[in-house]
């Protein structure tokens, strides 16, 4: 019977180190945008480029910009919830580079659940920080209910990056 125990608990150990490992090579399910930051980089505020509408040009210049205050957040409790691995919309952060996503969180005045004009997803053009942080980012985090008028952006823990900015420009793009 002690065996029996013992072998059991083995198995459940083992189960939950496979569980461990499997969610720790998880992949997003976001949309890759590694691929449209290898484009050259849009200017201030977000052009449109040549081989697009008249239309669309017309619609990207008359998208809504914000100030805002910029700061970075590290994917650890301290800084966000109980699984920092796991985004408000669901999508996971890979442990080993999490600045690779290009991944923002906004504050809830900004995000449309709480009557603000951004949404899990959208993706914002960010201007104002440095020329290593500006650029094209996906909104897939939000802050904590006490935040107004900030953004986040996602670095991990081992980025040479710190600092706030002020008079930070975000733009939705379409």
């Amino acid at each position: 019977m002690f065996r029996i125990k013992v072998l059991a608990a083995v198995f459940y150990v083992v189960i939950a180190l496979a569980e461990e490992l499997s969610f720790y090579r998880a992949d997003s399910t976001a949309p890759n945008i590694e691929k449209q930051l290898q484009q050259p980089p849009l200017e201030w505020p977000p052009l449109e480029t040549e081989d697009k509408s008249a239309t669309s040009a017309e619609t990207t210049q008359n998208a809504p910009t914000f100030t805002v205050s910029a700061s970075i957040y590290h994917p650890e409790p301290a800084q966000t919830d109980a699984t920092p691995y796991i985004t408000a919309d669901g999508s996971r952060i890979n442990k080993k580079n999490p600045k690779k996503h290009r991944w923002i969180a906004v504050s809830r005045d900004l995000h449309s659940r709480w009557g603000g004009q951004i949404e899990f997803g959208d993706s914002l053009w960010v201007s104002g920080i440095s020329d290593e942080l500006d650029g094209l980012y996906v909104v897939r985090d939000i802050m904590n209910r006490r935040m107004r008028k900030r953004i986040d952006i996602l670095v991990g823990k081992h980025d040479p990056i710190m600092g706030r900015w002020d008079n930070v420009q975000i733009a939705r793009l379409d």
